[in-house]
């Protein structure tokens, strides 16, 4: 299929648009990571990566359930930062804490290179963390739609940064119960935008589904704005801006 070849190939990263003085890739194990940020920081992003996976896989070392549920789990108080953030995006929304593992070390890799960079966009998997004072548009992969490559979200993140994540029932390896070619959450962070991705995109199963579907996930504590495409019909809500590539 056509879709899946591109994800498989990554040509959706063109998508993310903006320029930037430097980018750069890492991969650690599963986690393969599209970088930009205001110089090559490839060392310390690779040290972010191992310490965000360590702690992942240190945490599911001792309570099993946290890689296998498909639900919210109870967290440990003592839980490392980026299994906090997990957890509280699966308390939110409803899905099992893996949901929000690319969007949680998407922004682990990205809040330690704001230490030496100013603005700092991390993509993993097609889920983003943006940080950055300017105007940035990150582009929709919507698979065989035809809005697929013609429409952007235009996003002003600030310092403080924020998610873009997107699931898909017809695009890519993740696991869906509904059948959107796009399910987009914009989010106060990755670890919620990418848990709230994936409850939106679960259901949403037929174009009837859009509208409800919206409603449910934009009254998510922290949810900004969504966006829905199945085949030629599209909906959105939120503070999100929607425009033409």
């Amino acid at each position: 299929m056509a879709d899946q070849e591109t994800y498989s190939n990554r040509t959706y990263r063109r998508l993310t648009g903006g320029s930037w003085p430097a980018t750069f890739e890492i991969t650690v194990g599963e986690t393969n990571l599209h970088i930009a940020a205001d110089r090559d920081l490839s060392r310390k992003a690779r040290d972010a990566v191992v310490e965000a996976r360590s702690q992942i896989l240190a945490y599911a070392r001792d309570f099993p359930e946290f890689l296998e549920s498909f639900s919210p789990i109870a967290g440990n108080s003592d839980a490392a930062p980026v299994v906090r953030e997990m957890l509280e995006a699966s308390r939110l929304t409803g899905v099992g804490p893996m949901a929000a593992v690319a969007g949680a070390i998407a922004e682990a890799v990205g809040r330690a290179l704001l230490h030496e960079s100013g603005q700092v966009a991390v993509e993993n998997g097609g889920d983003i963390f943006l940080a950055s004072e300017r105007q940035i548009k990150v582009g929709i992969f919507a698979g065989d739609s035809s809005f697929s490559g013609r429409l952007a979200l235009r996003l002003q993140p600030g310092r403080d940064g924020l998610g873009v994540c997107t699931s898909s029932g017809t695009v890519g390896p993740s696991k869906s119960l509904g059948s959107a070619d796009a399910a987009v959450v914009v989010a106060r962070s990755a670890a919620l935008a990418d848990a709230a991705a994936t409850a939106f995109g679960n259901l949403l199963k037929r174009e009837e589904d859009i509208e409800p579907a919206l409603e449910r996930v934009c009254i998510i504590e922290g949810v900004k704005g969504a966006l829905a495409i199945i085949g030629e019909r599209l909906g959105a809500k939120g503070s999100i801006e929607l425009i033409s590539m």
